[in-house]
């Protein structure tokens, strides 16, 4: 037994805190469904076959035994059990993505995430209205969207706003015209790559050639 074993036994303020470790923390078909369960418990839903027929149509393909034993630990515990917060991973992917395309199960905890954390709503909200000028061309938005991130507290949103301030003129143009600069970019990178392959030891005139011919 390591020092830093004996150490964290010392420490822990109630036997509890000792079941911890890698059996506890496995990841189970219940966890995604877990924040629907906690919030129809608040409600005063308590009947465990009654909560399980209500998950299986959002998607919950488990066994009733597993949400019994959830809510049984619910009752019989001498701390409040509640799901575990979902993964920053998550988070981003369910921010990122079209609302459209989220499950019940990932809208209900993205809600969720959102009431626990004002400023993950308000940055869904930003991303989510960035999204929709991007793919829409609604470019003589961006004023509009610039104002609204600055009321927010968002260091990073503003960070980015004060970027894209700089050239204003330049993204609401690349915000609204139809036609982009990717194309030039992924010539700019090949070339750049190219280069690296040889270490930097190749002439133009080498480097032409293997840009003419790859």
């Amino acid at each position: 037994m390591t020092y830093r074993t004996v150490q964290r036994f010392a420490d822990a303020p109630l036997p509890e805190d000792l079941f911890t470790g890698q059996w506890q923390n496995r990841s189970s078909v219940l966890d995604e469904y877990k924040p629907y369960l906690d919030d129809r418990w608040s409600e005063g839903c308590t009947n465990a076959w009654k909560l399980w027929e209500e998950i299986v149509p959002l998607g919950y393909q488990g066994s009733y035994g597993r949400v019994r034993a959830y809510l049984h630990l619910k009752r019989t515990s001498p701390r409040p059990v509640a799901a575990r917060p979902p993964s920053p991973r998550a988070v981003v992917g369910w921010i990122l993505r079209r609302p459209e395309t989220l499950s019940e199960s990932e809208q209900l905890q993205l809600k969720t995430v959102s009431t626990n954390c004002p400023e993950i709503a308000a940055l869904t909200s930003h991303v989510r209205s960035f999204a929709v000028m991007l793919t829409e061309r609604q470019g003589e938005h961006l004023p509009q969207w610039l104002d609204a991130v600055r009321q927010d507290d968002l260091p990073s949103l503003h960070t980015l706003a004060t970027g894209l301030e700089r050239d204003r003129d330049a993204v609401i143009a690349g915000l609204t015209l139809p036609w982009s600069s990717g194309v030039v970019e992924g010539h700019v990178n090949r070339i750049k790559m190219l280069k690296r392959q040889m270490f930097g030891r190749a002439g133009f005139r080498l480097l032409r050639k293997r840009v003419l011919l790859s």
